[in-house]
């Protein structure tokens, strides 16, 4: 009868142990790591960037490049960088979380309170991201418990080394018992430069990750935690207005200006041939810092251990291979030449040839959202994700105060999650394609193409009419505009990959 107990304990543990990122809080050492301090050489950091302990944080994710940064607000109330971490392990691919089981690791912008901290976790310690927010959900995205944790096993979580999450636990501890009552996590597919839109800019999450930049350019800007909402299935981001629930909030000169020399480099870039590509994981990545043989420690110099200890390490066979880049082609090369027909121009007789400089369709960058797009949306706005006006907050408070157990503890395993090998699926509506090019001839001696592509023309320019040549001009009759057509393209990939939309 002495077993039974023990064979009950022991099938519990087997069986919590098959869920993915799930934190049982077992360990009974959690409230003594989660009271570790600082450690001292980066309280001196903080010190010669004239910050304390208890300054408010924020702290930013990257997938590709596998990095996390923690950013604390100064004096004058604009944030700094404090110091960035290699991102141990990740699951997926890049784009967001769309439903429980995909192994995604989510993508957007996040409040995490006092009650979302966990320190029982039996990932040494962790906090849970908060997914689904308002913005998931209003898209019909599921899952659970994603979280940032220690040990190097993810299946949809952000996994540091035990070193990296308990300094990032401490750093947060220290801030919300200064005052503050939530820190914006923001999460994104890769760091939001011009070089990177131009090479992703025909990935099917292109629309979602522009969307994405717009915060990311307020808070690069201004160095301001934007304030976000939700209106219909998109981010809004801002100020005060934006807090109020503004679905077209004000958008500040410098974030103007900022967004409009991104779009002119990510043009010049696509004008250079830089290629449209995408990359394609087995399942997530690492940090080179934890694979190389003699990593460089500059940016993490502020490591206590050059090589710290992994742990258990998820899918090693899948970090093993680089991810693969999938060059997605033009449809329509930029080689037409056009004169200019006296007989269609009659302000211009005699002009010199025009050379109709324009980039092939298909590398045309898209135009980032902007606030009047989110105006027509016909959703009440719903103010979600920023960290000081998380209303959940203060239920969450009374949970977890860092020492107890969390408020409501997910019945989740003790162990680390089992490898799910399930496909990842189509993430968001995929970019829309550009239209084919039409050219349609005019019977002049010197075949004058007049080619019709997508927000070039002129409102204002004429149509081409073609003659049959065997008819006579009383029968004549205009030629019938040819249809415009669009394609399907799938990478080619060792993995399943969203194929991408023909344009509407």
């Amino acid at each position: 009868m002495a077993m039974r107990p023990m064979l009950a304990a022991s099938g519990l543990v087997v069986a919590l142990s098959l869920g993915a990122c799930q934190d049982a809080g077992f360990s009974a050492a959690g409230s003594a790591r989660a009271r570790e301090p600082i450690p001292q050489k980066t309280v001196a950091l903080m010190a010669s960037k004239a910050m304390s302990p208890r300054d408010p944080i924020l702290i930013r994710a990257f997938k590709k490049e596998s990095e996390m940064e923690v950013w604390k607000r100064g004096a004058d109330g604009q944030y700094a960088l404090l110091k960035t971490f290699p991102i141990c392990r990740w699951s997926g691919q890049l784009g967001p979380k769309v439903r429980e089981g995909d192994r995604q690791a989510p993508e957007g912008f996040y409040p995490i309170s006092v009650g979302q901290m966990n320190p029982n976790s039996s990932y040494y310690l962790s906090f849970d991201t908060g997914y689904p927010n308002a913005f998931d959900r209003a898209n019909g995205r599921t899952g659970s418990y994603l979280m940032v944790h220690g040990t190097c096993s993810s299946a949809g979580c952000f996994a540091m080394t035990d070193e990296a999450i308990a300094e990032i636990y401490a750093i947060a501890r220290e801030a919300f018992a200064g005052g503050q009552r939530a820190f914006q996590f923001q999460s994104y597919p890769f760091r939001m430069t011009a070089q990177n839109l131009a090479k992703f800019r025909n990935d099917p999450n292109i629309g979602f990750w522009r969307n994405l930049k717009e915060g990311s350019d307020y808070f690069e800007a201004l160095h301001e935690e934007p304030r976000v909402g939700v209106c219909g299935n998109r981010y809004v981001f801002g100020g005060s207005d934006a807090a109020a629930g503004a679905c077209n909030p004000k958008v500040d000169p410098l974030v103007v200006a900022k967004r409009e020399k991104d779009e002119v480099e990510v043009a010049e870039l696509v004008a250079k041939g830089t290629a449209a590509t995408r990359l394609v994981y087995q399942d997530g990545g690492q940090h080179p810092f934890f694979r190389e043989s003699a990593p460089s420690t500059q940016l993490f110099a502020e490591q206590a251990q050059p090589r710290p200890n992994l742990g258990t390490v998820s899918r090693p066979e899948a970090l093993a291979a680089a991810p693969e880049e999938i060059t997605i082609e033009p449809k329509v090369k930029p080689t037409l030449l056009a004169k200019i027909d006296p007989k269609h121009d009659k302000a211009k007789h005699g002009a010199k040839p025009t050379a109709l400089a324009f980039a092939a369709p298909a590398t045309n960058p898209a135009p980032i959202p902007t606030r009047e797009a989110a105006a027509a949306a016909p959703a009440a706005p719903i103010t979600v994700a920023s960290a000081d006006g998380d209303t959940s907050s203060y239920r969450k408070l009374l949970g977890n105060l860092f020492g107890g157990a969390p408020a409501a503890p997910p019945v989740a395993p003790a162990a680390l999650p089992a490898a799910d090998t399930a496909p990842v699926a189509a993430i968001s509506p995929a970019a829309p394609l550009p239209k084919k090019v039409t050219a349609r001839l005019h019977p002049t001696a010197h075949a004058t193409a007049t080619a019709k592509v997508d927000g070039l023309n002129p409102a204002t320019a004429k149509k081409a009419e073609a003659k049959p040549a065997d008819a006579k001009p009383a029968e004549a009759k205009p030629a019938e505009k040819a249809p415009e057509t669009g394609k399907r393209t799938e990478g080619q990939a060792r993995n399943r990959v969203a194929t991408s939309q023909p344009a509407n």
